[in-house]
């Protein structure tokens, strides 16, 4: 399979990597997320929409791009590689994703051209406590109540609940399907619960409690389980380029560690046993970059056992490169890896938290291995 980006793929990729070189440093990432805005900047924001990211995944019948899982798989790569704390997986992927697929003309013609501009944040409001990764799970429901919906229920570990103005809630309507519900973020019945995360994302724990809203409110066209299932496996997807990035600069950052820190007289570089570390780093990191390249292509593949197939093995592969090659590094770098001075910490934390993201390494294990077993 030929793995060579076009002529316009490595300008997408040059040019958002120009962008958050210039614009995002570490100490500007700091200022961010220790910051008063929830983890947002608007004027980063702002900038991804100029360069058109934001509707990278707007197909071009509503004036987007209409841009392919290869091309998200490269901005996030770099959205990876700068730590970028801007809400771009759960609006401009996931979110954006959802809008197109499920809104009817009148709701695509509102949201999206927002969304694009970013004048919209929205985010997915979809796992529930107690549902161990299967978004299936959905307590959340919704009741008839004249021309509209009441809804109840509590979705946690909302990212960027706090900077979004929509909230896209999944739950299960009157008639026993899953139903996506666009809810504005200030609604009466609405109540966040906000913290963050351990790798500096801001996330809330979303409370219904007798939320009103109107019957167009619904993303109605289309099936909306159908649609939950293909938009969280590119969610999956977009994380393992995620990852990708992110250990690709903390590579970067060991090796360059290694040929300053001096011991015994000599760069700590130059010992045979940190070489062999370093190498198996790189080994863990070259799988990961394969397997990320795999699930970009496998995403949106119609054949939904070769698809379910292949991401788990993405995950499984990446989710030990995110654990072997951070591990190592905090390691080499000794007690200053954990420091919160240091990028390699927040390397590190990231990484965790992709581990578990759209499913754990061990759960993917065990869905592979089921499905082996069922071949």
């Amino acid at each position: 399979m030929d793995f060579t980006f076009t002529d316009e793929q490595n300008m997408l990729l040059d040019t958002t990597r120009r962008f958050v070189g210039k614009d995002y440093d570490f100490a500007t990432r700091r200022e961010i997320k220790d910051g008063a805005a929830h983890g947002l900047s608007p004027a980063v924001w702002q900038g991804f929409a100029d360069l058109g990211l934001l509707g990278l995944l707007v197909p071009e019948a509503d004036d987007g791009l209409g841009g392919s899982t290869i091309d998200t798989m490269l901005v996030m790569t770099v959205m990876g590689e700068a730590l970028v704390l801007e809400p771009y997986l759960a609006s401009a992927v996931l979110a954006t994703t959802l809008v197109a697929r499920l809104g009817n003309p009148t709701q695509r013609a509102h949201l999206l051209p927002a969304l694009m501009a970013g004048e919209l944040i929205a985010v997915p409001a979809l796992d529930e406590a107690g549902s161990r990764f299967d978004w299936r799970e959905i307590a959340t429901h919704a009741t008839v109540d004249g021309d509209g919906f009441v809804l109840h229920g509590h979705k946690c570990l909302v990212v960027h609940a706090a900077s979004a103005q929509l909230l896209l809630v999944s739950a299960r309507m009157p008639d026993g399907r899953l139903g996506v519900i666009g809810i504005p973020r200030d609604t009466a019945g609405v109540r966040l619960v906000s913290y963050q995360t351990v790798d500096g994302v801001p996330a809330s724990e979303v409370f219904l409690v007798n939320v009103k809203v109107a019957r167009d409110a619904m993303l109605s066209s289309g099936d909306a389980e159908s649609a939950l299932s293909d938009v969280r496996d590119l969610g999956l997807a977009a994380v393992c380029a995620e990852a990708v990035g992110i250990v690709d600069k903390l590579l970067a950052a060991t090796v360059a560690y290694a040929r300053d820190r001096q011991q015994f007289g000599v760069p700590i570089g130059k010992f045979q046993a940190l070489q062999h570390r370093m190498a198996d780093m790189v080994l863990h990191i070259e799988q990961a970059r394969s397997m990320s390249y795999l699930a970009a292509v496998r995403c949106t593949d119609p054949d939904l056992a070769l698809r379910a197939h292949a991401l788990s093995a993405a995950k499984v592969v990446i989710g030990q490169a995110c654990r072997f090659v951070g591990q190592q590094a905090v390691q080499l770098f000794g007690g200053m890896g954990v420091t919160d001075e240091l990028i390699v910490s927040h390397y590190f934390k990231r990484l965790m938290a992709i581990e578990l993201q759209f499913g754990s390494t061990d759960q993917h294990l065990e869905a592979f291995a089921a499905q082996l077993v069922s071949a």
